[in-house]
């Protein structure tokens, strides 16, 4: 079994601060659904940081980089998810997918967390394959 992780921090400051800026660039980095679940609450850039954490980390555990902006429609292709637990989850799309699946990922964890400026992201891939089946 191969194990791929990832983890990201986000300070929350700065991602409000260009979320007010920007708010039409969340429609670049989140799918309808995240902004839908985001804009739920009082404070939706604090979901939308951990989110944006989320894909972060998603990445690093693919072994992709990033390239600092969500224009290229990368970062929408990883879905950050909730489960009716609450648990968050992840939906891979694209060529994110592609990448998932040349892997043979088959096992996705993330967990996201919020503490006073700071929303942190943990992401732990799986695969049943030893290596992951190469790049």
């Amino acid at each position: 079994m191969a194990l791929y992780q990832g983890i990201d921090i986000v300070s929350i400051r700065k991602f409000t601060e260009f979320y007010l800026r920007h708010a039409c660039a969340t429609d670049d980095i989140f799918t309808e659904e995240e902004i839908a679940y985001c804009r739920e609450y009082r404070k939706p850039e604090e979901r939308f940081a951990g989110r944006f954490a989320a894909k972060e980390a998603s990445l690093k555990a693919l072994g992709l980089g990033f390239t600092g902006s969500g224009s290229t429609g990368v970062l929408k292709q990883i879905e950050i998810i909730r489960k009716p637990s609450g648990k968050p989850d992840i939906h891979l799309h694209g060529f994110i997918k592609s990448v998932s699946e040349r892997k043979n990922i088959n096992g996705f964890n993330v967990s996201i967390s919020h503490s006073g400026d700071y929303a942190v992201s943990v992401v732990i891939l799986t695969s049943e394959r030893a290596g992951g089946g190469g790049h």
